[in-house]
């Protein structure tokens, strides 16, 4: 036992007081509730569903027993009309048809009675092909059309009854659709046949079967409603999964309704009697789903109540004492890093605010013993202030760039009232060019066209300092518009110096630098050609090396390896600068960079 005090002591002691409490907390309260009410839940719940499937089951048991008692008497009932030997002479005679009209006349009336004693028998109809017996009430002749119905056929070719759903259409001329009971005539020979139709009263099966609590369904073995608590189910198949060749089918779950919502349902197959077909009854429950939902929904606010409001409480002393811990904690804090402006007073008369006394006294006497070293540092502070001053004041003394744009206009000038237009020319460009570098130092991004107008004037500088060793076109795509492309500053002028330098090296005319600018939709390349000395492949292979290592020195090649770690660091990876060379024939280096448009 003390092992373990001493374990979870430990525990606790690592963590901050608000997680120490809320740790007890989840502990002691939130997790044994919590277990306690899912265990209640899932038995509750259980025993829910155990409720109204147990009552499904007891409505489809009574159910089952009165549509079995029902339908057994109807079958029962008429046996004794199939085998009256004044129907079978009827159904057999060769007579004329007024002779036949008597005979039917005659044989109505037990059908009537037997109607009229047996609410549960709404109609009785004898189908038959002799010729001579005539259509009279409960009398009708098989026509073409009847004998196609898939009832009658299985009725001729088995003389086995059986129940099924049909459509029948009442004395009023309405239709509605109803359970029958189609058994074969026996005894009336092998050249002729008769089939006889008994159909349920649905009335009487409502009042007998229905119920105010539960759906029920019955269903025949051909998937079609022959009785139902909806009228708009009567002769409609259920989409549920029912083995109609089990005789003993039985199935209680949960099933989606024609509105989607969720529901119970108990079906269970029931063999009729003397009969080769099956029915199959169906009780529903659409509010049982939701009367669960809603017991277990109270359950789980109980639940809900019981944890949120233990943790309310424990929330509000957690903030507040937690918030008395951090203000004082923050003051000492500050007193740590020598800020000694802390709260005049601390809420509480516990031992919190003893400890924020104590901090108050240690206080004062830090800022009494501090007050002299404090005015030193001030003191000193306004040292470094005038000494930035003055440097300041250095600095705006240095010399201003327009001094040397002044200066080389002078010059420029002068050259022209002596007649000499080339060096006022080239004092022209260079100024140009100074002016260019001056303004572009540390600037992100110029546009297209200022770079281009820099590296044409100083190529024209080259070409005045060269002569004919130096000869340079600048050709631009025509779908380049330089004006709204931007471009590093000072990408261009390395790679046409580099040219020069070492291209051109040992040439001395028809040297020849040509720069092409051209696009795609997303980038823009950039190529500068020389016809100077080339390389061969080793010496290709060194110059590429040392460009990707940056390892290049101004004996090999200048600001390659610069330009290429520019475009890199700005661009990516992707871009950068490739060379192509053979020795005699000159130089070719392509940068590719993106096409940044200004809007961009």
């Amino acid at each position: 036992m003390p092992n373990k005090r001493w374990i979870l002591s430990g525990f606790l002691s690592r963590k901050k007081i608000r997680t120490q409490l809320c740790s007890v907390y989840f502990g002691a309260v939130f997790i044994p509730i919590l277990a306690v009410g899912i265990y209640l839940l899932i038995y509750v719940s259980g025993l829910l569903t155990n409720y109204y499937q147990e009552s499904l089951q007891a409505e489809n048991t009574r159910v089952r027993t009165i549509f079995s008692e029902l339908t057994t008497q109807v079958y029962k009932k008429t046996t004794d009309i199939l085998f009256d030997e004044e129907v079978t002479g009827l159904l057999t005679a060769q007579e004329t048809l007024a002779e036949g009209t008597n005979s039917s006349t005659l044989y109505c009336m037990p059908v009537n009675q037997l109607i009229l004693s047996n609410v549960e028998i709404a109609d009785i109809t004898v189908y038959t092909d002799n010729p001579y017996a005539a259509e009279y009430l409960h009398f009708e002749r098989i026509t073409d059309e009847l004998a196609g119905q898939e009832w009658l056929q299985r009725a001729m070719e088995s003389s086995v009854s059986f129940w099924t759903t049909m459509e029948r259409v009442d004395a009023s001329g309405r239709s509605h659709w109803s359970l029958c009971l189609v058994r074969r005539v026996a005894g009336i020979g092998s050249d002729r046949c008769a089939v006889m139709v008994v159909s349920m009263d649905d009335n009487y099966l409502q009042s007998r079967i229905n119920s105010k609590k539960f759906g029920i369904r019955i269903l025949t073995d051909d998937n079609n409603t022959c009785f139902s608590s909806a009228v708009r189910d009567y002769g409609k198949p259920v989409e549920l999964e029912i083995d109609f060749e089990d005789n003993y089918f039985r199935s209680s779950d949960r099933c989606r309704g024609e509105d989607g919502r969720l529901i119970y349902c108990d079906i269970a197959a029931l063999s009729m009697y003397r009969c080769t077909s099956n029915t199959y009854i169906m009780i529903t429950s659409e509010t049982a789903y939701a009367e669960i939902r809603q017991i277990l929904l109270a359950c789980c606010l109980i639940i809900l109540a019981a944890l949120v409001l233990p943790l309310v409480l424990i929330l509000f002393f957690v903030g507040y004492f937690s918030d008395r811990v951090k203000v004082l904690r923050r003051e000492m804090k500050k007193v740590t890093n020598e800020e000694y402006d802390i709260l005049p007073d601390f809420q509480g008369e516990d031992e919190l605010s003893e400890v924020f006394s104590d901090l108050q006294t240690m206080v004062k006497n830090i800022k009494e013993k501090d007050a002299r070293v404090y005015r030193s540092q001030l003191q000193e502070q306004q040292l470094q202030n005038e000494q930035q001053k003055m440097e300041m004041k250095m600095l705006a003394s240095q010399i201003n760039p327009h001094f040397l744009y002044n200066t080389l206009e002078s010059l420029r000038m002068q050259a022209l009232t002596d007649g000499n237009r080339d060096v006022a020319n080239s004092i022209k460009l260079l100024g140009k060019a100074m002016r260019y570098v001056l303004e572009n130092t540390g600037t992100s991004f110029i546009t297209l066209k200022k770079e281009i107008d820099y590296i044409e004037t100083y190529l024209h500088i080259q070409k005045f300092r060269f002569g004919d060793r130096v000869n340079f076109t600048i050709w631009v795509a025509p779908d380049i518009v330089a004006e709204k492309l931007l471009i590093l500053p000072f990408l261009l002028q390395p790679v046409i110096e580099n040219a020069i330098v070492h291209g051109l090296e040992k040439m001395t005319e028809n040297g020849r630098i040509q720069v092409e600018l051209s696009r795609t939709e997303e980038l823009l390349q950039v190529i500068v050609s020389d016809n100077g000395i080339g390389m061969d492949r080793e010496e290709l292979e060194q110059l590429k090396e040392g460009m990707n290592r940056n390892t290049l020195t101004a004996g090999s090649s200048i600001g390659l390896g610069n330009i290429n770690r520019r475009i890199k660091l700005c661009y990516g990876r992707e871009y950068g600068i490739s060379i192509e060379s053979r020795k005699g024939e000159g130089t070719r280096v392509i940068l590719q960079i993106p096409a940044k448009s200004v809007e961009d």
